[in-house]
């Protein structure tokens, strides 16, 4: 910081006072966020309880919601007036830049049609398989092997980990919108600490499963219902070196694909009950933050949400208040599942495991079965000749709903 001119160094006795908060302190991005969020709330913009970086405006004839990540934002309504207006409140107050429809955000691309949208990162793919030389290898058509099974001493310890963990952390910000990979990165990044040979192998057979179609991703269908459904399932005790299960679920609103994840679980399960168990816990709590979230989008859903289960233990552990001597071992945070079920905030339904498509987030699985859950996931490759009439619409201007980005030089 400098000295400001007239300000004679000599003199102790003068302090400087600092108006606006210097780039690159701890608190500065805190400062930037406080001034938006004053700047929106004086706009009339409400922040929502369940995810603070949403901003929404409400009124009788228009609905308007704001998506801010650090200075980049996304606006989205369907009054074309409230979007300009908003837009001019915060050109006057941070000089923002105005990008038009949305079209690219934060690595991820859009593409839009009279059929719906489609989220996809296939520049990302791209630039990362030119990254690691594997543009012209042979592409795989699973992420996984399905025969082998990875563990921490699996091959030689690599060299330098270095470029196995930086690897790993862009595979980790591709499945914002490829799902089909969410479990063979989550199992490839629990080895960052003393990575393998064997386990570079599984990052670039990922990579090469990628080859096979960069441009996939998740689609958002125009015409689709607001009820939410979900699909929990786990692997029993599916890591080899701590025996711990891991946990997958995923939720639809309508037939879209929203939510999904892939974890192991914390402790060690006794039995396969206790890990679907465990595993609907987590999923009964992701259901309680869909439905904060609707509501403050305005968004009614009056009936509880659908979870697939296909064990049939844990699910009469779920509707049974006794505790029986197999259950009582059980943490009592994992019960807020029978709490959620006897207050109708969920609805647990039995699925045969054929159709239990949270498998995917579980294990590997074989090329059959991988490719029948991909499509039940509503996963889409638009740049396939089958889908070529998406491409054709994707600057179509059918829709009511407008997507503008907005980047705003924090000031400072």
């Amino acid at each position: 910081m400098k000295v400001p001119p007239g300000l004679h160094p000599s003199d102790s006795s003068l302090v400087c006072k600092l108006e606006k908060s210097i780039y690159g302190l701890k608190q500065a991005s805190r400062q930037w966020h406080d001034k938006l969020s004053h700047t929106l709330v004086k706009a009339g913009y409400v922040k929502c309880l369940s995810d603070y970086s949403l901003f929404v405006k409400k009124t009788n004839c228009s609905f308007t919601a704001i998506l801010v990540y650090v200075d980049d934002l996304i606006l989205a309504g369907d009054d074309q007036h409230e979007i300009d207006h908003i837009k001019h409140i915060l050109h006057t107050n941070f000089s923002i830049k105005d990008l038009g429809k949305l079209k690219y955000f934060l690595g991820m691309e859009v593409a839009r049609s009279k059929q719906g949208i489609s989220l996809y990162q296939r520049k990302y793919t791209l630039d990362l398989l030119e990254e690691s030389g594997l543009l012209g290898s042979k592409p795989a058509y699973t992420p996984m092997d399905y025969n082998s099974k990875i563990h921490s001493t699996s091959g030689t310890p690599l060299s330098d980990p270095t470029s196995y963990r930086r690897l790993i952390g862009k595979l980790l910000y591709l499945t914002h919108t490829r799902p089909d990979i969410c479990f063979a990165v989550g199992c490839l990044s629990q080895f960052l600490s003393s990575p393998t040979t064997g386990h570079f192998q599984a990052a670039t057979r990922i990579l090469k499963y990628l080859k096979n179609s960069p441009g996939q991703g998740v689609f958002f269908p125009a015409h689709n219902s607001t009820i939410l459904k979900g699909y929990s399932d786990s692997d029993w005790a599916a890591c080899l070196d701590t025996r711990r299960s891991v946990s997958g679920w995923c939720f639809f609103l309508g037939e879209a694909l929203i939510s999904w994840k892939s974890k192991k679980q914390k402790i060690v399960s006794k039995s396969s009950s206790e890990a679907e168990y465990r595993a609907l816990a987590m999923a009964s709590c992701e259901a309680q933050w869909l439905l904060s979230l609707l509501m403050d989008l305005c968004i009614s859903h009056s009936q509880p949400v659908t979870i697939f289960c296909d064990n049939q233990s844990a699910l009469h552990i779920a509707s049974n208040p006794v505790f029986h001597e197999r259950t009582k071992h059980i943490e009592i945070d994992c019960h807020i599942v029978r709490e959620r079920l006897q207050n109708n905030i969920i609805h647990l339904l039995p699925i045969s495991t054929t159709l239990q498509v949270a498998d995917i987030f579980t294990k590997s699985l074989g090329p059959s079965l991988f490719r029948k859950f991909i499509s039940k996931l509503g996963i889409i490759n638009i740049f396939l000749p089958a889908c070529g009439g998406m491409l054709s619409l994707h600057n179509s201007e059918a829709h009511q709903a407008h997507l503008h980005p907005l980047t705003s030089p924090r000031p400072f």
